[in-house]
Order: structure tokens, then C-alpha cells, then sequence
């Protein structure tokens, strides 16, 4: 299905009709700046495609008959969608106006980057950045992942510190612009993610192949948040648990894996008891889980890490947006609440 732009807007939904209600408005009359907005059903039971089909004529609407996951949604629309360029959008964001030129220009002034975002603010909360991509992603040495503006459950108030483009580890799904060569090339996203971390793992598989990623300051959208896996749910627990593993599995360098996984395995056993302590008996049990569901596959995972190292040629990666301390250290024992604060 190829658009009259170069760039695809692509929002999947289910049950979402309330966010279009609110957002797709202007979404789509920012649309002549330069892309097709496409909206993917994701077999939801209400009214959604009627109500796209009868209120947004210029929207091109994707309905899929089965439901698997955020991952797999996106996979199977994007093989249908011919563009340069592909932006995830997911239903409850808002734009503001010339939201997509700043990150269109980013990928056409620099072919070697295969991904971006903008900046992400918190909807409910504009003057603050926004857990799921704040202003940029980044990893630590041990696998923990967190943002500029976010570190952990601290969201930081935007004054203009992060106004600057920089290179990053991850990009966020949320809003994430990819170019749909270097998507391809590398396999696309992985389904069996099912909805948390996939575009960590996309990104990395990018870094992996020789391509950048990056943070567009100059364009601004807004998250509501938690309106898919709700936020400190024992299901948003399960698959923050079991997909970092995932994520180094796949991903990682194998000398690092012999002595990584294991610690992960301790500093996770400690996250599990602190929930426990704290009354949280399901979070443990997610906690718990993870593991098993992350061991009883871990020929399967092998598998992918093998397919992930033959489609990216495992080359060498670059460190761009790889913190080289702990977050964990530096967040629960320094005290640091700032981005801005890390050493690097």
C-alpha cells in the first residue's frame, strides 16, 4: 500500500477510539508537512474503524482479524505500508503543530541514522518529560535502561536542558521515526517481544548493523501513558523482567553474557524480595515469572540471537548512548535524580 508521501504515520489501535477522538485531529491536518497518516485496527470490538472510515476520509485504515501483541500489530501492518519512512505512533499521543519537518530533515540530512524521536513530554503534566522516551534513550553497563529526564520513577521538569539533538542508544516506540531500508534489513520488529521493549531491541539490532540513533529536540508530542499496560501493573512487571533478559540474550556480546546474565539474575532476586517487603506479592510472582518463561525458552531466544547476529553482521557497535557506570548505583545509593548529573 504505498501513500503520496515518502513518510507513513502509522497508529495502531485497539479500543482507541477516545484517543482519536482527541488527538487524530490534529495528526491529520499536519499531515500536508509531508506524510500519510495510516490508521491499523487491531481487531478491536468496538466501533473504531467505523468511526475512523466515517470522520477521517484521507485516513487509511489496516484492520487485522487477530490480536498478538503490540509487536506483531506493527510487524504485520508495516509489510503492507510502501514509505521511506515509517513513524509509530501510538493512539494516545498528541502532536503540536510542525511536530514532523525537525524529524523529518534529521533523516534526510543523515542517512547513517536508521532511527529517531522527539522530544516526549507527559500529557497529564505538560512542563515534565515523559517516562517512556523522555528526551532520548540510553543503557547501562549492565543492561538498565533509562532516559534523559528519566531516571527510574523521576520524571524531570523541562527547562530547556535537553534542547539539544544528540545521539542515543534507543529510540522510543511511542513516537519513533524509522527508515523503513534499515528496518527491513535487520528483520523489522520482534513479535515475540509482544509489547514492551521491542524498539530497544530494534535499536540495538540497528547499532548492531552500523546504523545511529537519534533525539530531535526541535519537535515536541505529548503522552498520556499507561493506557495500554498500565504502569507498576504485575504485567508491565512480567515483561520489563523477562524482555531485559531477552534483550541482553539476543543483543549482547557473548564474553559479557557469562558474567552479566548472572548478576541480572541476583540484582533482579533483589528487586523481587523488595516487592515482597513492600507487600506486592504479585509483583514478585511477575518477578518470578520473567525467569521461567525467560529459561524455559532459552533455545528459542538462542535462535533469535543467531538470526539477529546473520541479518546485522554483528558488527562492530557503536557506543553512542551507553552509560559506562550502574544506574542502579548511581540512582539508589549516589542519589542521583538527574540526567544531567551522570558522569559519562
Amino acid at each position: 500500500m504505498a501513500g503520496s508521501n515518502k513518510a507513513a504515520v502509522v497508529i495502531l489501535t485497539y479500543n482507541s477510539r477516545k484517543w482519536h477522538e482527541l488527538f487524530l485531529p490534529l495528526i491529520v491536518s499536519e499531515a500536508f508537512s509531508g506524510y500519510d497518516v495510516y490508521v491499523v485496527d487491531h481487531a478491536s470490538p468496538d466501533d473504531t474503524s467505523a468511526y475512523i472510515r466515517q470522520n477521517f476520509p484521507s485516513v487509511r485504515l489496516i484492520q487485522l482479524t487477530e490480536n498478538h501483541g503490540f509487536a506483531w500489530g506493527y510487524a504485520q501492518a508495516l509489510q503492507q505500508i510502501n514509505a521511506a519512512y515509517y513513524i509509530l505512533l501510538s493512539a494516545d499521543f498528541e502532536v503540536t503543530p510542525g511536530w514532523f519537518p525537525p524529524l523529518l530533515a534529521a533523516m534526510e540530512q543523515h542517512p547513517e541514522m536508521a532511527a529517531c524521536q522527539p522530544k516526549i513530554r507527559y500529557y497529564k503534566d505538560k512542563a515534565y518529560f515523559e517516562y517512556a522516551g523522555a528526551a532520548g534513550g540510553f543503557k547501562d553497563s549492565l543492561g538498565y535502561l533509562f532516559c534523559r529526564g528519566r531516571l527510574f520513577e523521576t520524571l524531570e521538569k523541562d527547562e530547556g536542558q535537553y534542547d539539544d539533538d544528540c545521539p542515543v542508544f534507543w529510540a522510543s516506540g511511542g513516537c519513533l521515526v524509522l527508515r523503513a531500508e534499515a528496518y527491513h534489513e535487520v528483520g523489522g520488529l520482534d513479535a515475540d517481544l509482544v509489547s514492551h521493549m521491542e524498539e530497544v531491541d530494534l535499536c540495538w539490532r540497528l547499532k548492531n548493523a552500523g546504523y545511529r540513533i537519534g533525539y530531535v529536540a526541535g519537535s515536541t508530542v505529548f503522552h498520556v501513558g499507561g493506557s495500554v499496560i498500565t504502569y507498576g501493573s504485575p504485567a508491565k512487571t512480567f515483561y520489563n523482567f523477562r524482555n531485559n533478559l531477552i534483550l541482553l540474550w539476543k543483543n549482547e556480546r557473548k564474553a559479557r553474557l557469562t558474567w552479566l546474565i548472572p548478576l541480572r539474575l541476583i540484582l533482579d532476586g533483589i528487586a523481587g524480595l523488595q516487592f515482597l517487603l513492600k507487600g506486592q506479592y504479585k509483583l514478585t510472582l511477575a518477578v518470578i515469572k520473567a525467569h521461567w518463561r525467560f529459561f524455559g525458552k532459552l533455545r528459542f531466544w538462542t535462535k533469535k540471537r543467531k538470526a539477529a547476529k546473520t541479518s546485522s553482521g554483528h558488527a562492530a557497535a557503536n557506543t553512542e548512548g551507553l552509560y559506562p557506570g550502574s544506574i542502579v548505583v548511581a540512582y539508589f545509593l549516589k542519589g542521583i535524580r538527574k540526567f544531567s548529573d551522570l558522569e559519562f
